[in-house]
């Protein structure tokens, strides 16, 4: 991992916390704001033309975090130098942006960790989490967080319990979230009955081991004398400050392939001593005790041995390991997984060739016992159509004799009925006038009907030009009560006119009557017709009824009538 992406790591818990609607848009004053105490934790010289260029636009609204990584990485990432500020003081800085939104102690002061402790975690996490965003700590990472701590205070992980509790705890990403790890350690389930005095010692001994820093006695070149001061050691440099602020650096020693570290004996009041060997000079210091002075000799030669190998660190080197150890079981649980599939799939397929197998064997077995079955019917199939052929065939020569003997019924028969048909025909005629008179008379009654129509319209109108008047009368009455004596003789008038109205609607009535009279002689008339044509209906069933020996061949005597059903389906509808 890059001093980039390392920022990038913090700055991404900064840009998120100022994203309070959770739209992955912030305000564009509060990105100049956080691009201020940026230059200012990173010792980059401030650019306020360049702020306010980036964000000049007619467009107030907030601003993605797409949109702001270009400034980011012209402005900031790319002017920062490794060494020249306090890799701490920026982390703060961000800790206390994200830590303000997201950090939820426990409100009644019984968190296992405190804040400053939270805030080693924190950057604890970060340095292990995985290399995407959004960023999360995979398993087997915080586990191997959690046991380092547990060493340094002489402690046992109980790696069961934090299984179940990883299978239980909701995880994006395929990992933790920091926020989740922090609840997580406050929870005190895996650091139950340790004091917070204890557990804050081995959240900063883990901190100073995964970061390489500390306190060491250095022994001065000219003075040789004997100086406490800040070690931080990096890949290729050890340098040491002032204290533990690194605001004044005393100076720095490469580490290079040519570079080596010994442990002294004690002497000059100073005990667990070793020094680094250069090229140009040796260097004695002195640790607190035998434990700091082995984690320091240990540090200072992998770092020689990573710089030969052109590594970076001892931890990003294990965190490398342990990324590739993952992926390699991840690799082999797969296979495995596909290896299984492979033969099951093999298994299921055997299985269903060997069903296959077998119920083509009964298929076969099957088809044979039909294929028997079905000779034998056909066999069966051709001695019986023989034996029906020969019995037709006899049938067939018994029919043709006693057609013959029909044939010569059927020709008297025939006479007979040219004869029924010329009686029919002269039917027919007759039946025709007698329809045409049932016409004349139906027209008739159509007349008749329509004049009573009309009339009665006419008795209607009367009846409405009586009623209006009526009305008019009553109105006349009402409206001319005080002009009773002016208006009499309108009123004779109008009284003489009433009758005159009635007299004309008994004319009318009189003249319905006449017409329901000539309605009446007309259904007569249509009555006799009726009878005409009942009386002709018998005489034609009458010699219409079949005769002789042709009784039974209905076929015939059916064809012979053929030609007269439709004048009297005509008659029928005509009637209708």
């Amino acid at each position: 991992m890059d001093l980039r992406a390392e920022l990038l790591k913090s700055i991404w818990y900064a840009f998120t916390a100022l994203d309070v609607e959770k739209s992955g848009k912030v305000s564009k004053s509060q990105l100049k704001v956080l691009s201020h105490n940026l230059y200012t934790v990173l010792c980059i010289p401030h650019d306020p033309v360049a702020l306010e260029e980036h964000f000049r636009d007619d467009d107030d609204g907030p601003v993605s975090s797409q949109g702001y990584m270009p400034y980011l990485n012209k402005y900031i990432l790319d002017k920062v130098e490794e060494g020249a500020f306090v890799k701490e003081n920026f982390d703060e800085l961000c800790w206390t942006l994200t830590a303000k939104k997201n950090y939820k102690p426990d409100r009644n002061g019984n968190s296992v960790v405190s804040h400053q402790d939270a805030f080693k975690l924190w950057c604890l996490f970060n340095f292990l989490s995985e290399d995407k965003y959004p960023l999360v700590m995979v398993p087997d990472e915080v586990e191997y967080l959690l046991k380092k701590i547990c060493t340094a205070m002489n402690v046992e992980l109980n790696s069961c319990e934090l299984d179940d509790y990883l299978s239980q705890e909701p995880q994006g990403q395929g990992g933790l979230t920091v926020w989740q790890f922090l609840d997580m350690v406050n929870s005190g389930r895996f650091l139950r009955g340790i004091e917070q005095e204890a557990i804050s010692m081995a959240v900063e001994e883990v901190y100073q081991e995964v970061i390489e820093d500390g306190y060491l006695w250095k022994k001065g070149q000219l003075r040789r004398n004997w100086s406490e001061r800040w070690f931080m050691l990096k890949p290729s440099v050890l340098s040491y400050y002032m204290s533990e602020e690194r605001k004044e650096k005393k100076g720095s020693i490469a580490l290079d392939k040519h570079c080596c570290v010994e442990v002294l004996p004690d002497r000059d009041g100073k005990r667990c001593m070793f020094c680094v060997k250069t090229l140009s000079r040796t260097y004695e210091m002195s640790a607190s005790d035998t434990r700091q002075r082995q984690e320091w000799t240990l540090a200072i030669q992998t770092a020689i041995r990573l710089q030969a190998e052109g590594k970076k660190s001892l931890h990003k080197d294990l965190k490398q390991k342990r990324r590739e150890q993952r992926e390699q079981r991840e690799q082999r649980k797969a296979a495995k997984e596909e290896e299984t599939q492979r033969l099951k799939q093999l298994q299921e397929e055997k299985e269903r060739k060997l069903q296959e197998l077998e119920l083509l064997k009964e298929a076969q077995r099957q088809a044979e016992i039909l294929l028997q079955e079905e000779e034998q019917r056909r066999r069966q199939q051709h001695e019986e159509m023989q034996r029906t052929l020969e019995i037709q065939l006899r049938e067939a020569e018994q029919a043709r004799a006693s057609m013959q003997a029909e044939m010569v019924l059927k020709e008297a028969e025939a006479e007979r009925q040219r004869k029924r048909i010329l009686e029919l025909e002269d039917m027919q005629e007759r039946l025709q006038e007698a329809l045409q008179q049932e016409v004349k008379a139906r027209q008739d009654e159509e007349a008749v009907r329509y004049a009573q129509a009309r009339l009665l319209a006419e008795e209607e109108e009367k009846l409405k030009e009586l009623m209006k008047l009526k009305e008019e009368q009553e109105e006349y009455i009402i409206k001319t009560q005080r002009e009773k004596q002016v208006l009499k003789q309108e009123m004779e008038n109008k009284n003489k006119c009433l009758e005159e109205a009635q007299k004309q609607l008994e004319e009318v009535r009189v003249n319905r009557q006449r017409v329901d009279q000539d309605v009446m002689a007309a259904q007569r008339k249509l009555r006799q017709a009726s009878t005409n044509v009942k009386h002709w209906n018998v005489q034609m069933n009458r010699l219409m009824h079949p005769i002789g020996p042709g009784d039974k061949r209905t076929n015939v005597s059916g064809g012979g009538f053929t030609g007269y059903q439709p004048l009297l389906s005509r008659r029928d509808s005509s009637l209708k």
